[in-house]
């Protein structure tokens, strides 16, 4: 089962096997070129970050979310009754597609997913991934309304292959395996409505300051570490062991009762599944202490504001033993740090943005 929710609800330079993904928050859908190469990645209201990438010959354009919360590829199938209003792919148009036709299944947090697997040619920027599997879904009911009303056509996972379903290599794995990048590093660069990048084979120096405080692995499945406290107030909160670093998730989840407690130190209300609370910079900072530094969140990071009323950026999901308990490091912690995967090496690095 994957894990994680999608929540509420993701140009390409490329130049020595370096590709770097600017992420830009707007309210339009459109893909914008800025220059050759070059592709906007649109921030939708600030809980979903995607981006474009081309498959078959010739290329056919899907946006998708960059998730290194699964180790995935899928797109709509032309098949799909229910992916309304998304780009479709037609296999009978491409002349490097192969038939595989195996059957993918996989389990969000909100439901199931199904379709069936192919292979074809896959482009992040202007690197081909030859010969990559990807599922083509042909029912995603599963998601409701979030792909529905959704801005992606898909997800790209940016996990580990022991996760992939029927152990596919993602296409990262695959970029390293067909030696078309440089590093077995990719960053994430969030804007908070500016400009951000993903860049992929290479550490952008210009997108952070100081040191890069780097985390390895607790296993090789998702970009999970150890996280040693949450503390607000100098009153801990975490009763685990782990985190996933979850580009994915737009918000921090922890353990329902943990989240629970925070929500309540901070005076929020909870209305179904999100937490309400008045707008004001005078709450404290949260602090998550990973590797022994110090992480802070101040309200700013944490609060989304909607209607003259904030959400408070954080949720309860309670994952069952063996994976669980965790907590998630979304796109709400990611936001605030400059981050890079490490695949090879097996580690996550948080530097302070520049």
């Amino acid at each position: 089962m994957r894990l994680l929710t999608l929540f509420s609800f993701f140009a390409i330079t490329f130049a020595d096997n370096i590709i770097r993904i600017p992420l830009k928050k707007t309210e339009h859908n459109p893909i914008n070129f800025i220059s050759s190469g070059d592709i906007i990645i649109h921030d939708y209201l600030n809980s979903q970050y995607y981006g474009s990438i081309d498959i078959g010959s010739p290329k056919q354009t899907f946006n998708v979310i960059f998730d290194t919360g699964s180790s995935n590829l899928w797109i709509p199938s032309n098949n799909c009754n229910d992916c309304n209003n998304k780009n479709k792919y037609q296999s009978s148009k491409s002349s490097t597609y192969s038939k595989n036709d195996s059957t993918f299944n996989i389990e969000y947090g909100s439901g199931p997913v199904s379709g069936f697997f192919s292979e074809d040619t896959v482009y992040i920027g202007d690197i081909a991934i030859n010969n990559q599997l990807f599922a083509e879904i042909t029912d995603v009911k599963g998601l409701g309304k979030s792909y529905s009303l959704g801005k992606f056509d898909g997800i790209l996972g940016m996990g580990f292959d022991s996760i992939s379903i029927n152990s596919v290599p993602t296409p990262f794995h695959n970029l390293l395996i067909q030696s078309k990048v440089k590093d077995s590093v990719f960053t994430f660069y969030l804007g908070d409505n500016n400009d951000g990048e993903l860049t992929i084979g290479h550490i952008d120096k210009s997108k952070y300051t100081g040191e890069i405080n780097y985390i390895k692995l607790s296993q090789e499945t998702y970009w999970r570490i150890k996280l040693d406290n949450v503390i607000v107030e100098d009153e801990t909160f975490n009763n685990t062991i782990d985190a996933i670093v979850d580009t994915g998730t737009s918000l921090i989840t922890g353990p329902s009762d943990e989240i629970q407690k925070i929500a309540t130190k901070l005076g929020a209300r909870k209305i179904l599944s999100e937490y309400i609370i008045k707008c004001s910079n005078n709450l404290p900072s949260i602090d998550f202490i990973l590797n022994g530094k110090t992480y802070s969140l101040e309200p700013k990071d944490y609060l989304i504001e909607n209607n003259n009323q904030c959400i408070l950026g954080f949720m309860g999901l309670d994952i069952p033993s063996p994976n669980g308990p965790l907590w998630i490091l979304g796109d709400v912690f990611i936001r605030k740090y400059y981050t890079i995967f490490d695949y090879v090496g097996q580690k996550v690095g948080f530097a302070k943005k520049a």
